[in-house]
């Protein structure tokens, strides 16, 4: 509790025009525990599951690189990015929470691509935003 009365004591002070000092707070060993773990905590929720359409899997990243191209004219509004799991580079499309929404974003692919499908990921709740 005193750490915290100086804390305040040296904003107040630093506020009012008194000269500038640096200080190290150390904070105890618990305090910094809970901190790391609700950070922790955190990061993972920003993430849920969700879905994307596949679009393309090939070995060849010029292939990768060009289907994207065209994918990003035709769907500008669709967020694509594209994963490597050695050998395969996977292009996907889209960011849902439901495989139903997914669907109907494969069907209108499946027109213009071959071998389009949905594969379950985990998702920025930010990407789902953009989606709606």
């Amino acid at each position: 509790m005193r750490q915290y009365t100086v804390l305040i004591a040296l904003l107040l002070a630093s506020a009012a025009g008194m000269a500038q000092r640096n200080f190290i707070v150390t904070p105890d060993p618990d305090v910094a525990r809970v901190l790391d773990i609700f950070a922790e905590v955190s990061e993972r929720e920003d993430k849920v599951e969700g879905w994307r359409v596949q679009v393309l899997a090939t070995t060849d990243r010029r292939k990768l690189e060009t289907t994207e191209s065209d994918f990003r004219v035709n769907y500008p509004s669709v967020p694509v990015d594209w994963v490597h799991n050695t050998p395969y580079y996977k292009l996907r499309a889209g960011a849902f929470f439901t495989r139903q929404e997914a669907d109907r974003l494969r069907q209108t692919l499946s027109k213009e691509f071959e071998s389009v499908y949905l594969v379950k990921d985990e998702v920025l709740e930010t990407e789902l935003l953009k989606m709606y």
